[in-house]
């Protein structure tokens, strides 16, 4: 309720839970998805060029933002299974909060008017969207109160009715009734045939350490195999985010990105190979010390430059604007969750009288027929969501995780190395300076990063940006780790963001 810019119902999650006592050490990941309309066949599509084409003749920016952009939600789903299968309160306990907040209102801080200021114009274009959000057609100031009866009637709703109210009930039909009336692609048929699922997690290990994340198309098998890929260097004596330090963790996050851009969309992915030890020592090999190599990007391309770096060929050695919050009880029961609309304000449309803002996860998909996260009907989206776990013996050791976009598995990298290379408490681990590689040989950083490491970096070839001393472009990480020996809990939140460590 106090980022509902971010994240909300009509929201994507990704979340990763610890085993009740008593129950194997092994986590569980817990995955609500949100997938492409199943009803998105023709006359909607053309057969030659399916969805993608759909999109390209809908025009520029139809996919990223407005009444067409919103997939089917998954948070709510997600969240109610878990409630069901792991919870200890019932839907009216845990929704009384939210209830009261949407009632009585939630005071808007500094950086809640500043995502708002930036998002104004896209609320105004809905009328709705408007009416709930803007004052006098702009964004309120930070101190004053944002009130949402309408979704707090939602939140009644669905404590009587529980998913099957949201998915195929009234609320289901009020979303998919707007959007038809306006325009957009949603119907009762779409909302209803969604579920969750829940999956086992994918896991590497890295010094001694199980580090454990949700599997494809969920995005997090990057960070994973980028610590698979500096396992191979000492960290340590280089030194934290020295020229030398950064340099190679960059260049192994390059490798990574081509993988995951490639491989992590395909529900086929090759898992084992990817997290393979002799692969990740093959790409390891491909790092020049020296000098810094070209990335294609972040999301797919179909046409590759001869200087970039092309993903790798796991199959030869092995036949495979978001929230993040940790909690843990008295018990030990544990969850990492990230969920997101996609994007400030999501799709930046409130659907009726429902009080949602519905996502704008269509962006996250491509339209080039090529890629092989290329939408489709009931396809699910590749995310770059990746909630983390970190085991040592059999017992959960930290959860670390942090929204940002495409940066979410190159920020989470940086904050477990700080912990497992250099000693860092959760909380310096998360305040610590951070990078993050882009197109070409673009490296972003913090201000505070030494100008001498800048020079250096520069000199090896890579195009350094120093950015603000602390800013949201890294993400904002929140953590917390558990005492190996008394078993206390140690948090961390991000000074980049609003976020807190509580105990209560």
């Amino acid at each position: 309720m106090a980022e509902i810019e971010l994240s909300v119902l009509a929201a994507q999650c990704l979340d990763q839970r610890l085993p009740d006592p008593g129950t194997p050490a092994r986590a569980r990941a817990g995955r609500a998805r949100l997938q492409a309309p199943p009803h998105m066949t023709a006359p909607r599509r053309r057969r030659t060029g399916g969805i993608a084409w759909w999109f390209q003749q809908a025009g520029p920016g139809s996919k990223d933002d407005g009444i067409l952009s919103p997939l089917v939600p998954g948070a709510l789903g997600g969240w109610l299974a878990a409630l069901e299968r792991h919870g200890t309160m019932d839907r009216a306990t845990v929704f009384a909060p939210a209830i009261e907040y949407a009632e009585g209102g939630v005071p808007l801080t500094l950086n809640n008017h500043r995502l708002w200021s930036l998002a104004t114009e896209r609320l105004r274009r809905w009328p709705t969207s408007g009416a709930q959000f803007l004052r006098g057609d702009e964004p309120p100031p930070a101190g004053a109160i944002l009130r949402q009866p309408d979704l707090a009637r939602t939140f009644r709703a669905i404590i009587e009715g529980g998913a099957e109210a949201f998915y195929r009930g009234p609320i289901g039909r009020a979303i998919a009734r707007f959007s038809q009336e306006h325009g957009g692609i949603l119907t009762e048929e779409d909302m209803a045939d969604y579920e969750p699922a829940w999956q086992a997690p994918i896991a590497t290990t890295y010094r001694g350490y199980d580090i454990l994340c949700p599997p494809p198309p969920c995005s997090g098998i990057q960070y994973l195999q980028t610590l698979n890929i500096v396992e191979g260097f000492d960290l340590a004596g280089m030194g934290q985010n020295s020229a030398e330090y950064i340099h190679h963790l960059a260049e192994a996050m390059k490798l990574a990105v081509a993988d995951r851009a490639t491989y992590a969309p395909n529900p086929a992915a090759p898992v084992a190979g990817l997290l393979s030890k002799g692969y990740a020592a093959a790409r390891r090999a491909l790092i020049d010390p020296a000098r810094a190599a070209y990335s294609g990007g972040e999301r797919f391309t179909a046409r590759k430059l001869p200087q970039e770096v092309h993903a790798g060929s796991p199959a030869s050695l092995a036949r495979e604007s978001t929230t993040h919050f940790v909690a843990i009880d008295g018990r030990g029961n544990a969850v990492a969750c990230t969920q997101t609309l996609g994007g400030t304000f999501g799709c930046g449309v409130v659907h009726g009288s429902t009080g949602l803002l519905l996502n704008n996860f269509a962006h996250w998909f491509d339209d080039d027929p090529a890629s092989p996260n290329v939408i489709a009907p009931r396809k699910r989206v590749e995310m770059c969501l990746a909630p983390s776990q970190v085991w040592r013996d059999g017992r959960p050791f930290l959860l670390v995780g942090t929204p940002g976009s495409f940066g979410i598995m190159q920020t989470p990298p940086q904050m477990l190395l700080n912990v497992l290379d250099f000693g860092f408490s959760v909380q310096a681990a998360i305040e610590a300076p951070r990078f993050r590689t882009m197109t070409g040989y673009e490296l972003p950083l913090e201000g505070r990063i030494p100008p001498a490491v800048v020079r250096e970096l520069e000199r090896r070839g890579h195009q350094p940006r120093a950015l603000d001393d602390w800013t949201m472009f890294f993400g904002g990480g929140q953590g917390l780790m558990v005492d190996p020996d008394s078993g206390a809990f140690l948090a961390g939140a991000d000074p980049r963001r609003d976020g807190y460590a509580l105990a209560f």
